[in-house]
């Protein structure tokens, strides 16, 4: 589908009976992306994925940056995600479109607009280092209509500070945990909580931490049920797979899938 005209003719046929419902899904799932020879942007990402497509702003100029997030905007688009966008490139974006600029963890949210908050997410940190690493996880939660608890400065170097919080980790549908140094906050919460913990290694510590490589592989080892891992210093990534987990309560497999406690098809 092209233009408004592909769009109108499907759903005309939708309506006469000559095109099921499925279908019409699956042919808007497929629909292009929009060419702006430095980047090919995917407006459909959200029918199948359920969110926008993020901007990565590393390695990007804040010309680019701006021309994205403007046809994204003309496109209807809102709570665009940039991640790891500089200064200079969130000021230009400032003056171009509306933005709530991030400068902490690096986060601009363009054309934002308030969302319901669905279940809760724990983000939990722990030093106070990881703090910009952790709040990429948040923010991008809550971007995404999540309602975040913050927990931060909640290391094992003073365990205490984390059991004072229980109530709070226990109430969570998933937990985010953001650590360097040797990275054993992960697998502490793990042990604790009866909900997935994503793991967030960060590359906060002295030498031998190897630039977060000791956090990751320590996380990896995890001894604790239940945790998985992203990249090091990944908020974003972090936050995204916590709200998908968040927000799976009560979502029904698509007719025509496979059932898979089953094997069949529904």
């Amino acid at each position: 589908m092209d233009n408004k005209h592909d769009i109108l003719t499907l759903l005309r046929d939708v309506a006469d009976g000559a095109v099921s419902p499925e279908d019409a899904l699956l042919q808007f799932k497929e629909a292009p992306f929009e060419d702006l020879d430095y980047a090919k942007i995917d407006y459909h990402r959200s029918v199948r994925q359920g969110a926008a497509e993020v901007i990565y702003g590393a390695g990007k100029t804040p010309e680019q940056i701006v021309g994205i997030v403007t046809a994204m905007g003309n496109r209807g688009v809102k709570n665009i995600l940039v991640t790891r966008i500089s200064e200079e490139a969130a000021k230009l974006l400032e003056k171009t479109v509306p933005v709530n600029y991030h400068p902490l963890p690096g986060i601009a949210v363009a054309f934002p607009e308030e969302r319901e908050k669905r279940g809760n997410i724990v983000v939990a940190t722990g030093g106070t280092s990881d703090i910009p690493v952790a709040e990429e996880a948040a923010l991008t939660a809550e971007t995404m209509g999540n309602h975040v608890t913050r927990l931060y400065d909640v290391g094992v170097a003073g365990l205490h500070r984390l059991l004072s919080n229980m109530d709070v980790l226990m109430s969570a549908r998933c937990v985010v945990a953001v650590a360097g140094m040797e990275g054993a906050l992960a697998s502490v919460i793990g042990g604790l909580v009866d909900c997935p913990v994503v793991a967030v290694p960060t590359s906060v510590g002295y030498g031998a931490s190897f630039g977060g490589l000791s956090a990751l592989l320590s996380m990896l080892n995890s001894c604790a049920s239940g945790c998985s891992v992203v990249n090091i210093d990944n908020g974003f990534g972090a936050g995204y797979l916590a709200s998908m987990i968040n927000q799976m309560e009560g979502i029904e497999p698509p007719q025509g899938t496979a059932d898979h406690k089953g094997g069949e098809t529904v």
